[in-house]
């Protein structure tokens, strides 16, 4: 029955989609599948960081207000768990798209299951929510590590084009970002949580309508799963993929069940603790796989440890970058004087400054990688900028948050400044990374290894989460200025690592 299925799909995709390879320049000069990837995501950013700019507001504020009456240590440990699993989760949902579905209806899949997340987030009682959390975590494992693959398997191999159509489709990740905090925040804040939940998950829906459209123009990226050579292994794969994954979702309902009943005693700050334990351990696993497994080329083998050098790089960055949503987002709502002209404006419209920085700068940047070519500097040199960018954001707000521990409001220019920073090191690291993992992966595990990259970014975000669990445990100063001493450690680390690295690397930049 799945080989029937695979064979119709075949069947059907071969009368509507081009698979052949072609020099297509149809979209600002680059293949016009972009153009479908692009809005996909733009769309699923509008989805999750509209839910993401309330959603530690919506756990924190009181029950009396509509919110879940965390406290910030408790919302802290839930947010830095959700944001680390939504991107962990990429991971099996490379895995998952690799072997079993391919790139391309794993991106449909997730799509399908982040709207039913958000829409879940509407509904009342706790259940509902963790519910609406953990369907957005898979979801998003699904779509968003596959979404990026395809993007590389629109270009050949030595496109020079790549960089720069990574660095086209990050603006369109941004502009998702830019405009969904002033929606969805504004409607959480003003007129009801739930409906800015509701309003992310219509944004998702609008992104399957585009893509199911931009099908076509998709050629054959990501149309199949990666073969093993033999029909009768890979049904047998399919089989035990659906039984796991079946038990999986019984195991995680049971549960999750027996948690709401109060047979057994499970709170947010044990799980995140071993979550964070767990995300160590695996990630150790997968790269000793991959660096001392069998099978692997000497090459494939450099190109690994160069990975691990890039992941544990953009592991500290994130740790720093994604506390906008959290202890960034607190010092907006309670430090920051946010009344302009006599209105005051919600404090989750911050979020919206980064990704406005993204697409002013995106094209910039674009443009740089391409003018100096063989200057170019290294992927490496690039991740140690954007340590120093993002150790210099918090820097400059240790004077602010000092001035803000006798009470006053400080002025918003602070974490305006704080996110230019940050978002200068942003596009140093977050396109170049994307682009990196698609040019040094081992193609047999290509969806994996752009999971690889984003349960870095996970690590970041379950670190930024327990940072914002001590907003109130130390001062805020204290709190930026730790921050910011470990990312400048990390960069002193990563510049006397670049050419060891980029030999490692075999001559990918």
């Amino acid at each position: 029955m799945v080989q029937c299925d695979t064979l119709a799909m075949r069947g059907l995709m071969a009368t509507h989609v081009d698979v052949t390879p072609r020099e297509d320049t149809s979209f600002f000069g680059h293949p016009r599948g972009l153009a479908t990837l692009f809005f996909t995501e733009m769309w699923e950013r509008f989805s999750y960081y509209g839910q993401r700019a309330i959603l530690i507001l919506y756990m924190t504020a009181a029950v009396s207000t509509g919110g879940l009456g965390f406290s910030v240590v408790k919302a802290g440990a839930v947010y830095g768990l959700y944001t680390a699993l939504v991107y962990v989760l990429g991971l099996p949902g490379g895995w998952f798209a690799d072997r079993i579905t391919g790139q391309r209806r794993a991106v449909l899949y997730g799509g399908v299951l982040i709207s039913l997340g958000e829409f879940a987030l509407m509904a009342p009682g706790l259940p509902m929510f963790y519910l609406g959390l953990v369907l957005l975590m898979f979801g998003t494992g699904l779509l968003k590590t596959n979404v990026s693959t395809m993007v590389g398997q629109l270009y050949r191999q030595g496109d020079v084009r790549r960089d720069s159509g990574f660095s086209i489709y990050y603006m369109g990740i941004n502009i998702g970002a830019l405009v969904s905090p002033l929606a969805c925040g504004w409607v959480g804040e003003r007129i009801g949580w739930r409906l800015g939940f509701g309003l992310a998950g219509v944004g998702m829906i609008a992104g399957l309508i585009q893509y199911l459209i931009g099908y076509k123009h998709l050629g054959s990226a990501g149309l199949y799963p990666v073969s093993s050579g033999s029909a009768t292994a890979d049904r047998s794969l399919k089989r035990r993929t659906a039984a796991w994954s079946f038990a999986a979702v019984i195991l995680i309902g049971v549960v999750g069940l027996l948690a709401s009943a109060g047979v057994i005693n499970l709170n947010a700050e044990s799980i995140s603790d071993a979550f964070g334990l767990i995300l160590l351990i695996v990630s150790a696993i997968v790269f000793a796989w991959l660096i001392f497994g069998k099978g692997w080329s000497l090459a494939e083998r450099k190109r690994s440890a160069a990975i691990l050098v890039l992941f544990i790089a953009s592991a500290v960055f994130w740790s720093a970058f994604e506390q906008a949503g959290s202890s960034l987002n607190l010092f907006a709502e309670r430090a920051t004087n946010r009344i302009v002209m006599g209105f005051e404006f919600p404090a989750s419209w911050f979020q919206f400054v980064q990704p406005m920085f993204v697409i002013l700068l995106a094209p910039v940047f674009a443009w740089i990688w391409i003018a100096l070519r063989r200057r170019e500097p290294s992927s490496p040199s690039k991740f140690t900028f954007s340590l120093v960018l993002v150790g210099l954001s918090f820097a400059i707000l240790v004077p602010a948050a000092t001035m803000s521990a006798s009470g006053a409001l400080v002025s918003p220019w602070w974490l305006t400044a704080s996110y230019l920073l940050q978002t200068l090191g942003e596009l140093c690291l977050s396109p170049v990374g994307l682009s990196a993992m698609t040019k040094l992966a081992p193609e047999r595990v290509a969806g994996m290894m752009m999971g690889v990259w984003f349960t870095s970014i996970a690590c970041g975000n379950y670190l930024a989460g327990r940072a914002a669990s001590l907003y109130e445990s130390f001062s805020v100063s204290q709190l930026f200025g730790a921050v910011a001493l470990f990312a400048f450690v990390a960069a002193l680390v990563l510049a006397l690592l670049i050419k060891p690295t980029v030999r490692l690397m075999g001559g990918v930049n």
